[in-house]
């Protein structure tokens, strides 16, 4: 049993803490997109009922005063654990039935309620368990458990269910494209060459050419021509797997909002001719495409159907499954088995040599997979709470707030909110909040985009397989590392000692930016070490910002502050990350990542607003958890 006099190392709980924390976040918003997808829903259910699963993160610090005014955070955190992990199981066997959307959905939602809870209560026992020195040394470690989490939950699962759905069903059916220079192919749909059965085998699926050799560009007179051909191949192809029963027509609906044509605005006007990159016009380039049939060998029983997924299994990325606009999950039954379903696949016109990729048809029991997955997620959070009731501290600051009684509850809530916003430098640090992360909200959204869109339109030109390489390794590699030595050295001199430093870090480094797109043709090399160093000085700077909201949050209701603080941390990202998009392509890139040098200002300016405690987060400094810091 734990008590107020045992210390328990931080390095026993805080990683398994934060990596609980990321892991169901990342089944709602990512797992449940996937699951939904190998189970034949739409696209038009999964983007409109699965955008919504996002609700309970923004609306969080709502509700954080009850879990500061009521049990402990101790209690709050070790109990949404319990919780989640009966939640999982719902799910898991919600998915046999034949309502599996509704009923799995509804219980997603209450992941959601629940993850976000426990997102509260495990902030607010970090502030109360730990010394300020203590905070900040482990402010990037419980990132980087996070982001492992992700990575698990996005990487190691969905590999779970995907060797369950290969080792279920039918033998896999291997298709591998080839690309080269010296390749050329027609656009058009194939036809399986008779004879094309093999009686002696058992049911399996038939691509029209397990090897395919592509050429990289488009053979066409002109880039028009060659978009006309591609849009009527894809047309063909809804039409045929329509018309042949494969998938649904509602498959093949649109996830993203349709562009309402309107006149030109006279800010977007004004800005693109005062301020827009003059750029010379260039001949556009299109990427080239394959069309591949497959189907089933042999006819199955009559109340028999055989599902088909289609997916990548490995080689360059920048042959990719055309996924957005057609359906890669077929249904084969005793009519449709002897006719062929259509696939496009798409080259990358940016690939500079030979190069080739390998993908996968599977067949496995999809339910049993996804299952197993939950399955294993409800087990690691049973797991999880009983290791946490038994590990993590208990510290005599984490108690429910004092003489609440049912009839003064509603008031103690809205006194909370109250007493966040009558704090000293309130309205300096809701400034911070807002305006610390001004330059990365907006570069953030363009980081991809930049380094995918081609020369002609102020691009780096990287293929897709080049972007994961550079931006998702590299990059990820910069930002652990600076969040873990930031933490270090802000755990080791305190915050106020570190606050310029890494604000000048977080801004001068959107500088790379700004090389890489004047730059003339620049390396991969060069490429990957600009993207560590900005990534790095983003992870770096990020934890001045999660310091300071530890910081201000401190005081009597410290957990329901910390929500807020993160409320408006998410206000701060969401608001200029809507507008950099347009703004970006009314400018050009050049213009764009100068614009936000220029908006570095604002991170320096409410820098030199704040005032921070000499001592918070110092090396041998003890935390006085009865004393608002930051009312110094």
């Amino acid at each position: 049993m734990n008590n107020t006099t045992t210390k328990i190392n931080p390095w026993a709980w805080i990683p398994t803490l934060y990596f609980a924390q990321g892991l169901p976040y990342v089944a709602v918003m990512t797992i449940s997109v996937i699951m939904y997808k190998r189970m034949g829903i739409s696209n038009t259910d999964i983007a409109l009922y699965t955008g919504w699963l996002y609700l309970p993160w923004v609306i969080k610090p709502f509700w954080s005063p009850f879990i500061d005014l009521l049990r402990t955070k101790r209690w709050w955190t070790v109990t949404m654990q319990l919780v989640i992990a009966i939640a999982l199981a719902g799910i898991a066997f919600c998915i046999p039935t034949p309502f599996f959307f509704q009923l799995t959905l509804a219980v997603f939602w209450v992941v959601g309620f629940t993850s976000a809870t426990h997102d509260i209560a495990a902030d607010g026992f970090y502030m109360l368990a730990l010394t300020e020195h203590e905070q900040s040394f482990y402010v990037g470690i419980r990132s980087t458990f996070y982001r492992i989490a992700t990575v698990a939950g996005q990487g190691l699962l969905v590999v779970i269910a995907g060797l369950i759905e290969t080792g279920s069903g039918l033998e896999p059916a291997t298709l591998q494209i080839n690309v080269s220079p010296t390749y050329t192919n027609a656009i058009a749909l194939p036809t399986f060459d008779e004879p094309a059965m093999d009686e002696s085998r058992d049911a399996h699926f038939i691509f029209t050419q397990p090897v395919i050799n592509a050429g990289m560009n488009i053979d066409a007179v002109d880039t028009h021509q060659a978009r006309e051909r591609i849009a009527a191949i894809e047309q063909e192809i809804k039409e045929a797997n329509i018309s042949n029963g494969f998938v649904k027509p509602d498959s093949y609906q649109s996830t993203t909002a349709q562009r309402v044509a309107t006149q030109e605005s006279k800010l977007t006007t004004w800005l693109r001719d005062n301020f827009g990159e003059k750029r010379e016009a260039t001949d556009h380039v299109v990427d080239n495409a394959v069309v591949v049939g497959v189907r089933l060998s042999k006819q199955p029983e009559a109340d028999e159907t055989r599902v088909l997924n289609v997916t990548f299994k490995n080689g360059d990325p920048s042959i990719r499954l055309e996924q957005g606009k057609l359906a890669s999950r077929f249904e084969f039954d005793a009519h449709n088995w002897d006719k062929p379903a259509y696939l496009l696949f798409r080259i990358d016109h940016k690939i500079k040599g030979e190069t080739k990729a390998t993908f996968e048809g599977v067949s496995g029991n999809i339910p049993f997979a996804w299952l197993v997955v939950f399955v294993v997620m409800s087990l690691f959070f049973f797991g999880a709470s009983l290791y946490h009731s038994w590990i993590l501290p208990r510290p005599s600051t984490d108690h429910p707030a004092r003489d609440v009684s049912a009839n003064n509850l509603l008031k103690e809530f809205f006194e909370t909110f109250k007493s966040f916003f009558t704090k000293k430098q309130a309205f300096v640090a809701i400034l911070f909040m807002l305006l610390y992360r001004f330059p990365e909200a907006q570069l953030v959204k363009l980081i991809n985009p930049f380094l995918l869109d081609p020369i002609d339109k102020g691009g780096l030109g990287l293929s897709t397989g080049q972007v994961g390489l550079v931006y998702g390794t590299i990059g990820i590699i910069g930002l652990t590392a600076g969040g873990i030595i930031g933490g270090i050295v802000a755990a080791r001199s305190g915050l106020k000692r570190w606050l310029w430093p890494m604000a000048w870090c977080m801004s001068l480094t959107c500088l790379t930016f700004v090389y890489l797109s004047y730059a003339p043709s620049p390396s991969l090399l060069v490429i990957n070490l600009c993207i560590f160093i900005e990534q790095f000085g983003y992870g770096f700077g990020f934890t001045a910002y999660t310091l300071f909201l530890i910081y201000f949050a401190d005081g009597e209701h410290k957990t329901a502050h910390y929500a807020i603080c993160t409320g408006f941390m998410a206000l701060g990202m969401m608001v200029p990350g809507m507008a950099a998009g347009w703004l970006q392509e009314t400018i050009g890139y050049r213009h764009f990542f100068l614009w936000t040098i220029l908006c570095c200002a604002t991170t320096i300016a409410v820098c030199s607003l704040i005032k921070v405690d000499a001592n918070f987060g110092r090396k041998g400094v003890s935390n006085n958890n009865e004393t608002e810091n930051n009312n110094k």
